[in-house]
């Protein structure tokens, strides 16, 4: 009896301490999933904090944009036409000049001797020439001379007072006369020709002397100096450069897309990556009519009426260019816009809670849109304050 007693009171102690094991196990798993439980509904329940805008109605341009650097439409490279050592630049990097000033003068010593040589050699094929012109008076004067005393001569052969042998030594005269006005006048045509040469000549050699002289051939602003004094300068090789000031554009790359809507004189906003904070105005001048075959763009010129205190040709800076205008329009910020399947639509405010409604766009600009349909005027809009938060249609919203 007391064995058996004993045996009873053990397998009840065992079997009480198992249930109490179990029990703090679930006890311990309803705790987990009541946490788990917990954390799911705060994270799918808890408010979403967001930033609103309110929707309004104002003026909306629809704009294409484009990036680009700032040209001149009128530059030259300096360059000289002779090779020479640069004996002096007049000018520097940032200098204004005027149309004919002389920008840089190359050595002319061994050119001026050679346009004295030639000047010389000129004078004397212009003393020949005069030294013939008189050999071809004198020679027409003896022809006339022989012309007259061969008619004497005539007149009395046939009055027969003189042999033959005098009327055959006048004739002889006279065509002697004849062969020197010949002479004379040929030499006078070849002496032409040589004072035609050495006048060339000295024209060749004063141009080339007038070219150690490089004048600007426009108004305009000295960009780059490339040379110093002493450099050797030889054909092709830039010495400076110039460009024109009276137009500049901004030669941007807009994507192929928005060919349709660009025309020329558009209006544009220029924002020069130096000052973004402001604006400057200007003109479509000229479209491109190649597209690159990479990027799917063409160039827009557009031409820039303003420009900054400070400016650079090169410098970078977008362009705004206007093709649609509306004067009152219902817009919103293009950031609370949310794609779903390739359809917008925008989370309002709905006294607490998300909602969500599909929208129709119409004129669109990088900082703003137009909303054709989906909200009114005094709506709010929202958007996750964190950027990765997802909303949802009824889920609650903070506004801190």
């Amino acid at each position: 009896m007391t064995t058996t007693s004993t045996v009873d009171h053990q397998g009840r102690s065992a079997i009480s301490n198992t249930y109490r094991r179990w029990a703090g196990w679930g006890v311990k798993a309803v705790a987990v999933v009541a946490a788990i439980s917990g954390t799911a509904y705060w994270v799918r329940f808890s408010p979403i904090q967001v930033r609103q805008h309110q929707v309004a109605r104002g003026a909306l341009r629809a704009e294409v944009m484009g990036t680009g650097t700032l040209e001149a439409r009128v530059k030259a490279s300096i360059t000289p036409k002779i090779s020479g050592r640069v004996r002096m630049i007049a000018v520097d990097q940032g200098d204004v000049v005027s149309s004919g000033k002389v920008l840089v003068t190359l050595d002319d010593e061994e050119l001026q001797q050679q346009v004295e040589i030639a000047q010389a050699n000129l004078e004397t094929a212009q003393a020949a020439i005069d030294r013939l012109k008189s050999d071809e008076v004198r020679a027409a004067a003896t022809l006339t001379s022989a012309k007259s005393e061969h008619h004497r001569v005539e007149q009395l052969a046939a009055k027969k007072v003189i042999s033959q042998s005098d009327i055959d030594k006048s004739a002889e005269a006279l065509a002697v006369a004849e062969a020197g006005v010949d002479r004379a006048k040929f030499a006078v045509v070849e002496g032409r020709k040589q004072l035609v040469a050495a006048e060339k000549t000295t024209q060749y050699h004063q141009a080339r002397l007038a070219d150690t002289q490089i004048t600007a051939p426009f108004d305009g602003l000295i960009v780059r100096r490339q040379r110093d004094a002493g450099d050797v300068a030889v054909p092709g090789s830039p010495i400076l450069t110039l460009i024109s000031t009276k137009e500049l554009w901004i030669s941007a790359w807009v994507d192929e897309t928005e060919m349709s809507r660009l025309k020329v004189d558009q209006p544009a906003r220029v924002v020069f990556r130096s000052e973004p904070d402001r604006e400057f105005w200007g003109r479509v001048f000229r479209l491109g009519r190649e597209a690159d075959r990479e990027t799917r763009e063409f160039v827009v010129d557009v031409h820039v009426l303003e420009l900054p205190a400070n400016w650079a040709v090169g410098q970078r800076a977008d362009v705004y260019i206007e093709t649609e205008r509306k004067p009152d329009a219902t817009v919103l910020p293009p950031a609370f816009v949310v794609w779903r399947d390739n359809a917008p639509g925008v989370f309002i405010n709905a006294n607490g809670a998300a909602e969500w409604r599909p929208l129709v766009l119409g004129l669109r600009r990088h900082d703003m849109v137009e909303v054709v349909r989906g909200v009114e005027p005094g709506e709010f809009v929202v958007m996750p304050v964190d950027g990765q938060s997802s909303l949802r249609s009824g889920g609650r919203i903070h506004v801190p």
